[in-house]
């Protein structure tokens, strides 16, 4: 735990230094809602983003989603000061997803360019665990999720509406 966690400081660290913006990413097992009204009661301000996974319009796999499922959290964010945003969503079984603690956080950069992104994500990923390709995404940001050698889980994001 040690060794993990002063990783972690050195990563933000690092981030710090040479990054726009850092947030923490969180997920939950289907009370992403609760948890953030939560975090709103204590940190105060409006939801940057709330958004279910029903209104996700072409989302594959969403087709036959169940009403229950259709209800939760997709994404929301939650700016608690000094440019950060605590950022969360649901974990889905029904899309392959399993959540325990301990894996049910992410990293995540907000690069200030398409390039910085992709050599961001493929120096975090070498050595480490692809579990998305850097790709154009439907809500207009660069994107790319993947797991470091030393089992640090990062989102990276180029949002093109931002520049």
């Amino acid at each position: 735990m040690v060794s993990t966690l002063s990783n972690l400081i050195f990563y933000i660290y690092i981030a710090e230094c040479i990054m726009a913006t850092l947030s923490p990413y969180l997920n939950f097992n289907g009370n992403t809602e609760e948890a953030f009204n939560f975090y709103k009661s204590v940190f105060g301000g409006e939801f940057a983003t709330f958004q279910r996974f029903k209104d996700v319009p072409g989302l594959p796999g969403t087709e036959n989603m169940s009403e229950a499922d259709g209800q939760k959290i997709m994404h929301v964010s939650l700016p608690i000061g000094n440019g950060i945003s605590l950022m969360a969503s649901d974990s889905m079984e029904s899309f392959g997803h399993s959540l325990t603690v301990g894996n049910n956080f992410y990293i995540s950069i907000n690069a200030d360019s398409e390039a910085e992104a992709s050599e961001l994500y493929t120096k975090l990923s070498d050595g480490g665990t692809v579990q998305m390709e850097m790709q154009k995404t439907f809500w207009g940001a660069y994107f790319g999720m993947c797991t470091d050698q030393f089992g640090i889980q990062w989102m990276i994001n180029f949002d093109y509406t931002q520049h």
